[in-house]
């Protein structure tokens, strides 16, 4: 006769709560994976019109509406102050660039790109002497290169 002490159950299993773990997940796990891949099917569109497909779970991503294109904040401004330029004179665009740039450091390595831009947009409405009239140390001088590089 064995020994043993280690409590059994009545069919003389050992129910110890690995035990129980395993044989919940032995019925739990065939449950949710047949469920999981009954909502990943995709029905067949027999018709053959494209209008009436269905999509399968994992192509919803691809049904997801395009997401909007996010601009550089650098872009933004620079398409901004070149709006204003049109109403505006250079020595405010310039002021509100240097404003920007003062409440968003982030954008100081872009200030230099942006002041030529508007110095090379500002030469074409207003003329290159007009325009180097209102040139002032904004972002190192770029503003003024910028004229300088619409005139030569």
């Amino acid at each position: 006769m064995k020994h043993s002490t280690t409590p059994q159950t009545r069919r003389g299993h050992r129910g110890g709560p690995a035990r129980r773990i395993g044989r919940t997940l032995a019925l739990v796990l065939p449950v949710v994976l047949v469920l999981s891949g009954t909502l990943a099917v995709t029905r067949v569109n027999w018709t053959g019109s494209p209008s009436s497909s269905v999509l399968a779970a994992s192509d919803v991503s691809a049904a997801a509406p395009a997401k909007k294109v996010t601009r550089a904040p650098q872009d933004v401004l620079r398409d901004q102050l070149m709006t204003e330029l049109q109403s505006k004179n250079p020595g405010v665009v310039l002021t509100h660039l240097q404003q920007a740039v003062n409440g968003r450091p982030a954008l100081a390595r872009h200030c230099s790109s942006i002041a030529r831009a508007l110095g090379q947009a500002a030469v074409r409405i207003y003329g290159a002497s007009r325009a180097q009239s209102y040139a002032r140390p904004v972002c190192d001088t770029a503003f003024a290169s910028g004229v300088l590089a619409a005139h030569s």
